[in-house]
Order: C-alpha cells, then structure tokens, then sequence
C-alpha cells in the first residue's frame, strides 16, 4: 500500500487523541501525515470504550461515546480506518465479555462484532485495520479505580479482539505482543510510557513504525 495520498481514519481512545503529549504531532497517526503524505484524520476520545456502558452515564460523560456510536459522524471517504481500543473496556467499563455468539453491543463480544460490521458496511472498498491495546502497569488489577470488578485480564481483551477479527479477515497489528511497551518493567515505562499506561513521544513514535511498516505491507 502507497502511503502518500491515503486516506485514513483512526478511530481510538486518549492514546489516538495525544493524551500526555507536550506536542500534538507527536501522536502516531499525525507522524504518518507528516512523514508519509497521509491524509490522516482522528477521532480520539479519552476514556472511550469498544463496548456501550451498561449502567449510565460513566463519571465523566463522554467516556460513553462508545466506538460504534461514533462511526455515523466519521468521514466516508477512506482508504483505511485503523480501530484501535479496549484498555478502558478493562479499565472501567462494566460490559460483560459475552461470548462469540452475542451480538449486543453492551457485551465486549457483541460491540466489536457491530462494529466491524458497520465499518465493513460503510467502507466496502477500504481496508479496516485493527490494532490491540498496549500493555498496562496495571494490567492484573481485579478492582478498578471506580470499584467495579474486571471480567478478565486485559489479555482475555486482547484475545477476544484477535478473534472477533479473525472472524471478518481483518488484519491486526498486536501491539499488546510487538510493541515492545510493558510499563510493567520500571526502565521500560520510564522510556516510553511514564503514567504506566500512555505512550510518551518515544512510546508513540514505535506505534507509528510498526503501524507504518503493517499499511505498507497490505
């Protein structure tokens, strides 16, 4: 794929909006415009979710902008979108994971199967790309900030956005296994991700490589 020219879309949480950056341009998807000739446009909202909250609203009500929601007011004119959530659907969303059956959006399973489907529906002629959350400090917590109890490690998350994928022949770059990002690990959190959760500058700069090299291979 020829970067220059393209047309993208990245649909995300606070790490697709530039949570932490000092410089905006900074953030992996405007590395890409200014790099590579991307005509790149990003629908980040800090502490979104994949999957729709089951008890509203959330703390702070635009964490319940789910991703699906927001696909009607997204530019239809794309060669890529790039969908890249789930930390806060582990973080500090009360969503069930279902199962692969389910197809409501208030369980993990179900919101990612809608919308895949509406963004297959909405771009028949673009490639979709997935990628998967980042490794978090916090991880394998069972109690969030917010009291409710997690339904699974953000691994389970990971894993299920891996299959609903596979599922619909979407290619996924797994940040969660090639980033080389794991806050867990003090030098390495201090490099690139010092909250224990967002990419710094050097964090996001390895998102926009790999990414990068996995559009120019499709």
């Amino acid at each position: 794929m020829i970067l220059r020219g393209l047309k993208a879309n990245f649909l995300g949480d606070s790490i697709t909006k530039g949570y932490g950056l000092d410089d905006p341009d900074d953030v992996y998807w405007r590395r890409l415009a200014i790099e590579d000739g991307v005509i790149a446009r990003g629908y980040g909202i800090s502490g979104t979710r994949i999957a729709k909250q089951r008890v509203e609203p959330s703390p702070d009500p635009k964490w319940d902008q789910y991703f699906r929601s927001r696909v009607p007011s997204m530019d239809p004119d794309a060669d890529v979108v790039v969908v890249f959530g789930g930390t806060n659907d582990y973080g500090h969303g009360d969503a069930p994971l279902g199962r692969m059956e389910s197809r409501r959006d208030d369980t993990f399973y179900g919101a990612l199967h809608n919308l895949y489907e509406d963004l297959l529906e909405k771009y028949p002629r673009s490639e979709i790309v997935v990628m998967t959350p980042l490794h978090s400090a916090a991880e394998h917590q069972t109690v969030n900030g917010l009291g409710l109890r997690n339904v699974g490690t953000l691994g389970d998350y990971v894993r299920i956005i891996r299959e609903v994928a596979a599922y619909y022949a979407l290619p996924v770059l797994d940040l969660y296994t090639l980033s080389g990002i794991q806050p867990a690990v003090d030098f390495l959190r201090e490099r690139y991700a010092p909250d224990g959760l967002h990419p710094n500058a050097a964090g996001q700069e390895r998102i926009y490589r790999l990414l990068r090299s996995f559009l120019t291979e499709l």
